[in-house]
């Protein structure tokens, strides 16, 4: 009898320690998945195991100085510090998803974020057009980039009349209409704007004389919605926003929010938009209709622009590097996704999501897009975007804009929805080439055709 329980305790306990042994292996198994599956490789998990728990990261001490992200293993480069790394590569019409580089004598190899096929596509298009005799833009610039990363797919362009510099990152080319993204979202989140609000305009659509900014009605005034007036690019009606509703105080709260006249912390450098408000009624007209050539911004910010759109109103800062290895394959950067700053509420986003769209589908941009419900690729997409038209200064250069973003219609719960944001500005000469709206079509379709 006294073997039997002895027996029975001894069996007892065998299973305690069974239990306590499995649990502790389960546990060392969770924690070996979760460092593998985010990314911090093998060398870590080898500090973890046999220093107690203790990780050192080699590249901290490779690279004294370095920030070290918390969130990461890696350290954490300033935007400066990754310029350094961008200095001597030529990024407009790369065809280099990694490049190596040497800095302070030491060689490291640079992964970017460009979308290969997408951008050797562009780049053929862009020495095609070169060729041109008739039609040929002096300037031409091609941005794409991921919304809610900010990663930038692909560059392309060329610009006649300042050779040897990048179209994409400058900041010269007068906004033109794409400010009136900026100006509707100011009328939805401050006046309370709607898709279907009603407004009332006297004379031509396309033009801004004082007289037009008056609020009177009479046997000559259009009754116009908003929608309508965002897609067909009204003038006189987003002159009148900007000069009698929104005025000089919520313009200059909103250019601060989109991020104009300051720098931009990015590793790459562009811009810096510029706009100046003064204290005359008619300027606050002329930029709410971007009726001037004052506003400027880069074609890198269009693409912006768009993005904060169709990200729900956040705007994520614009990268490119993905990850920097030093010459003995350790990892020194690695790209992580900062969190993006809200620009707008997200209400506010989707109803210019639906202006934007209305502009595809009955507004400026219908021409270039038409028959997109039928087109096999197109049909599938959600297509937003905004075109802007006007000359410069000399009257020698029509610049011509499309700012816009795409994304699927539907997606599987466990897949990520591929949106895109795009800008493309040409410069025409003398005669007129493609349109921005035709390229900013063609390269929606190219980039969803194997998607």
């Amino acid at each position: 009898m006294l073997k039997r329980q002895t027996n029975a305790i001894t069996r007892r306990k065998r299973k305690e320690k069974f239990k306590k042994s499995l649990k502790s292996t389960i546990y060392a198994c969770t924690i070996i998945v979760s460092i593998l599956t985010a990314g911090m490789g093998l060398n870590l998990l080898y500090s973890l195991i046999f220093t107690g728990g203790r990780a050192d990261i080699k590249t901290q001490q490779q690279n004294p100085g370095l920030e070290t992200d918390e969130s990461s293993v890696y350290p954490r480069l300033t935007t400066a510090e990754i310029r350094k790394f961008l200095e001597n590569k030529e990024l407009l019409n790369s065809e280099e998803k990694i490049f190596t580089t040497t800095l302070k004598d030491k060689t490291y190899t640079v992964t970017t974020s460009f979308n290969l096929s997408l951008q050797k596509f562009l780049v053929k298009k862009l020495e095609r057009l070169k060729k041109l005799t008739r039609g040929k833009p002096r300037r031409i610039a091609m941005v794409v980039m991921e919304p809610d990363s900010g990663k930038i797919l692909s560059l392309a362009g060329f610009d006649l009349l300042h050779p040897g510099t990048n179209p994409c990152f400058n900041g010269n080319f007068p906004a033109a209409s794409i400010f009136k993204i900026i100006t509707a979202s100011a009328a939805v989140e401050e006046l309370g704007f709607k898709a279907d609000t009603q407004l009332y305009f006297n004379g031509n659509k396309y033009t801004l004389y004082k007289n037009q900014l008056k609020n009177i009605k009479n046997k000559y005034t259009s009754k116009i919605s908003f929608a309508k007036a965002f897609a067909e690019s009204v003038n006189p009606v987003f002159g009148k926003i900007g000069k009698n509703r929104l005025k000089n105080e919520i313009l200059e709260k909103y250019v601060k929010r989109f991020g104009f006249n300051k720098d931009i912390d990015s590793e790459l450098k562009y811009g810096p938009n510029r706009i100046e408000i003064t204290d005359n009624p008619y300027e606050w007209a002329e930029i709410g209709c971007g009726f001037n050539n004052s506003t400027t911004i880069s074609p890198l910010y269009g693409a912006v622009l768009a993005s904060c759109i169709i990200n729900d109103g956040k705007k994520a800062t614009p990268s490119i590097v993905e990850k920097i290895v030093d010459s003995k394959n350790e990892i020194i950067y690695d790209n992580r996704a900062e969190k993006a700053d809200t620009i707008i509420t997200k209400k506010t986003a989707s109803i210019v999501q639906t202006l934007m769209h209305k502009t595809i589908e009955k507004g400026t941009a219908r021409k270039a897009f038409r028959g997109y419900r039928k087109d096999k690729v197109l049909s599938r997409l959600v297509i937003g975007g905004k075109t802007g038209s006007i000359y410069n200064k000399k009257h020698t250069v029509k610049y011509d804009w499309f700012t816009g973003f795409a994304k699927r219609k539907t997606w599987k719960k466990d897949e990520k929805n591929d949106m895109i944001a795009i800008s493309i500005v040409v410069g025409h000469g003398d005669y007129i080439g493609t349109r921005a709206c035709k390229y900013g079509k063609m390269i929606i379709k190219e980039y969803y055709k194997n998607i």
